[in-house]
């Protein structure tokens, strides 16, 4: 029974006596979320565009941030080295469709899948070769990022708010909120929902599937770029970053692969749930939660709902 209370009924008893302590909980797991969400949102354009699990998401966040701290450091002024390393990004998703993408195309999809993974080492090795393996501070103040905290009295207590978070959080909505309506309500939006929903009807009608993948690759390559300078700031640009960004895997199994609002949602769920799991339930076991929770609520989701809370239920009649 003493088990079943500290499982079930003091983490909540916790919560009604300190809930200053529960707002600050759920705030950081929100911008962890909004921050998952945006990782997420360039795995689902890829695979809604060419049908491919891009497992180089990853690493090109690591790699986009890499570059615009090393030509920072090589006293390139930041806004400069912004819209070079946003060039880089652009180049790098020419090169991926006309090395990658084009010579496999209507090949199975293990293949294509493999085909980043090999990407992902790729890069890997070139940002060793370029920039070394040691972790490099974000150049938050010359992008004119903030710093410190913001004491607010919320509940009886103070919730303290890091002035980078709510910056991180502000962007990242506004860069999934743009994407979200540009794909929507655009000619490359509707193109994009077209190639998604079969390449042979989207070239009947003439649409290039070659431009397509380049805009979606590109796109993905700025979203990375984005997680990039928002998760270095908030720690530090490492290879490390990677391992995070793919804690936007278990963000795409709970809001189905090709849903943008699915990445939204699922990432706010994650984030929030993770942070929730660690502070009030993560003593029960020592620790250690948020490395797994996230898996765990989609594995949970999946046996209820395979498809995801979004995604699209797919029926063959045989």
């Amino acid at each position: 029974m003493d088990l079943l209370y500290r499982i079930f009924i003091d983490p909540f008893v916790q919560m009604g006596g300190a809930p200053d302590l529960l707002v600050q909980t759920i705030w950081e797991g929100l911008v962890s979320g909004v921050l998952y969400a945006l990782i997420a949102l360039g795995f689902v354009l890829i695979f809604k565009a060419s049908g491919v699990f891009n497992f180089a998401q990853g690493i090109m966040v690591v790699f986009s941030a890499l570059t615009l701290v090393g030509l920072a450091e090589k006293g390139v002024p930041a806004f400069l080295a912004l819209a070079i390393t946003i060039g880089v990004m652009f180049v790098l998703a020419v090169a991926i469709e006309r090395v990658v993408l084009r010579p496999l195309v209507n090949q199975p999809d293990i293949i294509l899948f493999m085909a980043t993974f090999g990407l992902t080492y790729l890069l890997i090795g070139l940002g060793e070769i370029i920039f070394g393996g040691n972790p490099r501070r974000m150049i938050t103040e010359q992008l004119y990022l903030p710093s410190g905290a913001i004491d607010l009295p919320i509940l009886g207590g103070l919730v303290s708010l890091q002035k980078i978070d709510i910056a991180a959080a502000i962007i990242a909505s506004l860069a999934v909120a743009t994407l979200a309506v540009f794909f929507q309500k655009t000619r490359i939006g509707r193109a994009l929902r077209a190639v998604a929903d079969s390449h042979k009807a989207a070239l009947s009608v003439g649409i290039s599937l070659n431009q397509i993948w380049v805009v979606v690759w590109f796109t993905a390559g700025i979203v990375a770029l984005a997680t990039g300078i928002m998760w270095g700031a908030r720690s530090e640009v490492s290879f490390a970053l990677q391992v995070i960004a793919l804690k936007a895997l278990p963000v795409l199994i709970l809001g189905g692969l090709t849903s943008i609002p699915g990445a939204i949602v699922g990432g706010l769920i994650i984030g929030i749930g993770e942070k929730l799991g660690e502070f009030y339930w993560g003593p029960l076991i020592g620790g250690g939660i948020e490395t797994w929770l996230a898996y765990f609520i989609a594995l949970a989701v999946l046996m209820i709902r395979p498809q995801g809370l979004f995604g699209e239920k797919i029926i063959e009649r045989i």
